[in-house]
């Protein structure tokens, strides 16, 4: 065990670590540190966790959903050396670095996490102490280039982001398509979507602890924004093509139900009925 680790031991949590409610949040301040994020623990995830030098983190499984998509990035994160894990979706809000830190519990854990004692059913809490035993990794994950693509669907146009965090202000009035969770970061409204758009849709990442998935529905209500989330196991997280290839309704808000959409309908049709 490192000397510093020895010594930082505060109230259960170590002075390595840190926290982002997303991952994109991480800054120069991350390298050698242990990162807590609310992000899904997909591939861009992962890779923003190993770009910023991170030397071990915790990530949300977002419900694990199609293909495993919402671990792959802390599967993934293995072949770099770099311990990750993942929480319950169920045990802490996606979007919430301290409520994971606080009441998570791991659901999944890769084989450099294991190796220091990690393990399923493990309070993060005491997941993080052993994380702060992590050797730096021995690689960086290649860049996980997100697609923003402007795409026909029948007469209408459809902006196709892997990430809510592509969206501009640009992009008001637009019909969106993301493959982002959708709770709130950190539990801000403000950060629902960063454009008045028409119409956007987000993976509901297992809907989760206190239904956090869902949370960013009744915000853009509030904005007169029709929203859905799609079934975690019809499409792969962060990948706005699988949403729109496969995605089924999960719910929807008051505004996108005026509108017609339902839950257990296509996305492909859901945006048809935008025309």
């Amino acid at each position: 065990m490192r000397a510093a680790v020895k010594q930082n031991i505060v109230n259960g949590m170590t002075s390595e670590l840190r926290f982002y409610d997303s991952i994109t949040d991480a800054d120069a301040d991350a390298r050698g540190h242990i990162g807590i994020s609310g992000s899904h623990g997909g591939l861009f995830a992962a890779a923003c966790a190993s770009r910023a030098g991170l030397r071990a983190v915790v990530l949300n499984d977002a419900g694990i959903g199609l293909h495993d998509a919402g671990i792959a990035g802390v599967r993934a994160l293995a072949d770099q050396g770099m311990a990750a894990c993942a929480v319950d979706c169920m045990s802490a809000e996606i979007g919430a670095a301290r409520d994971s830190f606080e009441n998570g519990i791991v659901s999944y854990a890769n084989p450099l996490a294991m190796s220091l004692g990690v393990h399923t059913g493990q309070s993060v809490n005491d997941a993080a102490t052993l994380l702060a035993q992590a050797p730096e990794p021995t690689g960086v994950m290649a860049a996980v280039p997100e697609s923003r693509n402007l795409i026909k669907v029948g007469d209408l146009e459809v902006l196709s982001v892997d990430s809510a965090s592509l969206i501009t202000p640009e992009d008001a009035s637009r019909i969106i398509v993301t493959g982002s969770h959708g709770g709130l970061i950190g539990g801000n409204p403000a950060r629902a979507c960063k454009a008045a758009a028409r119409f956007v849709s987000f993976s509901d990442a297992g809907i989760g602890k206190n239904d956090i998935g869902l949370s960013r529905l009744p915000a853009l209500d509030i904005r007169g924004i029709a929203a859905v989330t799609l079934d975690r196991k019809t499409c792969e997280i962060g990948n706005s093509a699988s949403a729109l290839k496969t995605g089924i309704v999960s719910a929807t808000n008051r505004t996108a139900e005026a509108l017609g959409i339902k839950r257990g309908m296509p996305l492909i049709d859901a945006i048809h009925l935008l025309a």
